[in-house]
């Protein structure tokens, strides 16, 4: 089994493009360069000891050293010691919420930011248990299927905001089927949904949709992000704060009642977000007290780094390519 043990930093590699860009942009800057001062040929028989294609060869070799080195960054690492044991878990679906309500700033340094802190948390918590993640506003949209890659799920959750979801409200009641469609269909029960949203539009269907996944085996937990007093809302067409139609500033408040009444009827706990730490303890733990699905399978418990090689690599590559020498202009002899 390969893994990057982290896989973040590969997205250094998104520089090897655009120094491909700048380089072939400089190519040809200096070829417009020297047509202005006559013929490209006889210019680059002035140069001392050109070589075609040798700046181009320097900037392949300086640009696969780089490439290299970054994927040493990462560490690729494979499993070497393979344990079968017992693993006993749940499937959980987070359903996110990602309206623009959840840019407000009563809790610091935004909601959305903050509920995305408590997913990581709570992942750093889990072991066994299979996760997914849905977002919602307007509509509700699976982004990440139940997996136990958590390392993926982490990844995409920091790209998470507003701007994924066209249409904009809280309409809950589509998180929930959505959500239900990601559990798998064979049980009725080992699945818990956890909800986070501020619950600010109030959505009639919720109640009876969570209700029905009650009877299904699916333990509904919620947590309430925001306070109770609001905050107002940025508005980046105006660049100020946004208004009404009556021209009074928009007021985003925590709707605590409505998170309440979809815990009670999910049958879950209802968490107010004011650590993340904390609320993702409160949360775990009461997962863990339900009843858990035997997971059997081969765990890789040690592994084999492999970065070295690719670090030995990437420099002996930047060493050639300082051996190479450049060119240099010819100079009149007497």
């Amino acid at each position: 089994m390969l893994r990057f043990q982290h896989i973040s930093h590969l997205f250094a590699l998104a520089l090897i493009p655009a120094l491909v860009g700048i380089f072939v942009w400089l190519i040809y800057w200096r070829r417009q360069k020297i047509k202005k001062l006559g013929d490209e040929g006889l210019v680059n028989q002035q140069v001392m000891g050109l070589i075609p294609g040798r700046i181009t060869l320097k900037f392949i070799l300086t640009s696969l050293a780089l490439t290299i080195i970054i994927i040493g960054w990462a560490n690729l690492q494979m499993g070497s010691k393979a344990d079968k044991i017992q693993r006993k878990g749940i499937d959980v679906v987070v359903a996110l919420d990602v309206s623009k309500s959840m840019l407000a700033q009563d809790i610091q340094p935004d909601r959305l930011t903050r509920a995305k802190q408590l997913v990581m948390r709570m992942m750093d918590k889990m072991q066994n248990d299979r996760v997914a993640l849905v977002v919602f506003a307007g509509r509700a949209y699976l982004q990440v299927p139940l997996t136990v890659d958590y390392s993926a799920m982490k990844m995409m959750l920091q790209n998470v905001s507003p701007d994924m979801v066209p249409t904009q409200g809280t309409v809950i009641s589509d998180a929930i089927d959505l959500s239900m469609q990601s559990f798998s269909q064979k049980e009725r029960k080992y699945k818990s949904l956890i909800i986070i949203s501020d619950g600010e539009d109030h959505d009639a269907n919720a109640i009876s949709k969570i209700k029905e996944a009650a009877e299904q085996g699916v333990i509904t937990h919620t947590v309430g992000i925001g306070s109770p007093q609001g905050a107002t809302l940025y508005d980046p067409e105006t660049k100020s704060v946004k208004l009404d139609e009556s021209g009074n500033p928009v007021v985003s408040k925590l709707n605590e009642e409505e998170l309440k009444n979809l815990a009670a009827a999910g049958k879950g706990t209802y968490t107010l977000l004011r650590n993340a730490d904390d609320a993702a303890t409160k949360l775990t733990d009461a997962m863990d007290t339900m009843e858990q699905r035997n997971m059997g399978s081969i765990l890789f418990t040690d592994y084999t780094s492999y970065f070295q090689y690719f670090l030995l690599t990437g420099f002996l590559l930047l060493l050639i390519e300082w051996l190479i020498s450049g060119a240099k202009r010819k100079t009149r002899t007497a």
